[in-house]
């Protein structure tokens, strides 16, 4: 059977979940300044973490063409380096350097993602658009797309848990980012939709390099290979008018509920608009996995008052909320870093023995010091259900923890308790100014001094940043 055949069969309506992020893309204006003003420091602070992530060397052996030699002149720029790609590959790239830390931003619901993984493909496909295709193209552009891409990931996170059934939550960053890119493409809602389908009958990558006994440098690069899948499935449906298959969630026996979601369909809490980005949650201070960004801070209020008294703790309660008992409550080896910065105990351990918790101390030298695992052994993690209530509440979204240490002497210090960490939108006044300090530092270690202090002023003035194109912007954050 050819294409038009089957494109003229009788064939059924595309599944409403879909349609309506066809819809939204294609007609949604958004016009929350909250929204763009969110936007605009996300952008900022996840080329940060890009520029961070180049000091790590199993980093840097992924970026670049997949085969040495392969690029393309004038293609899309990658923040940081001097490669010109093809945007299939821009993306993987991008999406991989912003994930590669844990230090980007971060959504909690049912489901846990980084919604800024998206940048992989917004940015790879634009600055592609713009330099081989003549397209002008702002960083408001950008921003609009940005805000678009996480609230389908983050309003397909509130009530629907893809980890329950193991898949991993990239599953989310393909299929926003697919549907952006195909729009950023030109691509009518049908081809929308069409690109969309594809993304669903993918299915989703398996969780299991998050976990142990196999947790390991996938979970790094999983988001940019998630970018690099979406810009493939959009380039198909918005360029060579790929047929797409519209029952492809609902179909039974062989859709994505029946083969992948134990027969559910999905929940929606509320209709697409700008809430996710409203709401999303920085990670300023401590490249930690987010369910436990609060613990740190305990552990860190606790440190002065613990740190000569390391050897004389009888023991240590962690309380948290029930997704941080699932995913981080690790007890017995850690064999990596991707184990470690994904060890709610590890992460505990560090700041109240050094008063600080870096990329640097997820390092083999850094765990090798025996007073971490003996800290380890010492702590009891319990799930508090306040913070298990608090943290599904949508007025509230809080992340809490709490960390008291008890000695052998039969004293204990108070018990720090946190409900959101400073990167929660309650803490915006006193969190940008520390995402700023962040981006300037990561910036200043790796680019040229010039570059960074145009940056930094541009963040500091919207009107100028908005109105910047996106080849400008990439060119800033090149690197000969």
């Amino acid at each position: 059977m050819s294409h038009a055949d089957v494109r003229s069969a009788v064939r059924p309506a595309p599944d409403q979940p879909m349609v309506d992020i066809a819809d939204y893309v294609i007609d949604y204006r958004v016009d929350s300044q909250e929204a763009f003003d969110t936007a605009r420091h996300m952008l900022v602070d996840s080329m940060a973490c890009a520029m961070l992530a180049m000091k790590f060397p199993d980093c840097a052996k992924h970026l670049g063409p997949l085969v040495p030699g392969a690029g393309l002149d004038g293609g899309a720029r990658v923040p940081g380096t001097a490669f010109e790609l093809d945007p299939v590959q821009a993306a993987f790239n991008i999406g991989t350097l912003v994930r590669w830390l844990d230090f980007n931003d971060t959504w909690l619901a049912a489901e846990w993602g980084h919604p800024s993984d998206n940048l992989g493909t917004i940015l790879a496909v634009a600055d592609y658009l713009a330099r081989k295709e003549g397209q002008r193209i702002t960083i408001r552009d950008v921003l609009a797309w940005a805000i678009k891409a996480h609230e389908i990931q983050g309003v397909y996170a509130l009530q629907n848990s893809f980890n329950r059934v193991g898949l991993d939550h990239v599953i989310l960053v393909r299929l926003a980012s697919t549907a952006v890119a195909t729009a950023m493409l030109g691509g009518s809602k049908e081809e929308v939709v069409a690109a969309v389908s594809h993304s669903w009958i993918d299915n989703g990558v398996l969780r299991t390099y998050r976990h142990a006994p196999n947790a390991g440098p996938r979970k790094s690069w999983a988001a940019g290979d998630a970018c690099r899948r979406a810009v493939t499935h959009a380039f198909n449906a918005a360029r060579k008018k790929v047929v797409g298959y519209p029952s492809a969630l609902s179909a039974r026996t062989w859709g994505f509920y029946d083969i992948a979601f134990k027969g559910k369909e999905f929940a929606f809490e509320r209709p697409f608009g700008s809430y996710v980005m409203e709401n999303v949650l920085f990670k300023i201070s401590y490249p930690a996995e987010f369910h436990a960004q609060t613990a740190v801070e305990c552990a860190m209020q606790l440190h002065p008052e613990v740190a000569d008294r390391i050897g004389e703790i009888e023991r240590i309660v962690i309380e948290t909320q029930e997704a941080g008992v699932r995913i981080i409550d690790k007890t017995g080896p850690l064999s990596n870093y991707a184990d470690r910065d994904h060890c709610l105990q590890y992460m505990v351990a560090v700041p109240l023995i050094f008063g600080r918790l870096t990329a640097a101390d997820y390092g083999d030298d850094i765990a090798a010091d025996e007073r971490i695992d003996m800290l380890r052994g010492l702590m009891e993690v319990r799930e508090n259900a306040q913070f298990t209530k608090d943290y599904f509440d949508p007025d509230k979204r809080f992340i809490g923890n709490s960390v008291q240490v008890f000695f052998k002497d039969g004293g204990c210090t108070g018990k720090v308790s946190i409900d959101f960490p400073i990167g929660h939108r309650r803490r915006r006044a006193e969190g940008i100014p520390v995402l700023l300090d962040k981006a300037r530092a990561a910036y200043g270690g790796h680019l040229p001094a010039s570059q960074v202090d145009t940056l930094m002023a541009l963040a500091a003035d919207p009107v100028r940043f908005d109105a910047l194109s996106v080849e400008e912007f990439m060119a800033l954050l090149a690197k000969a």
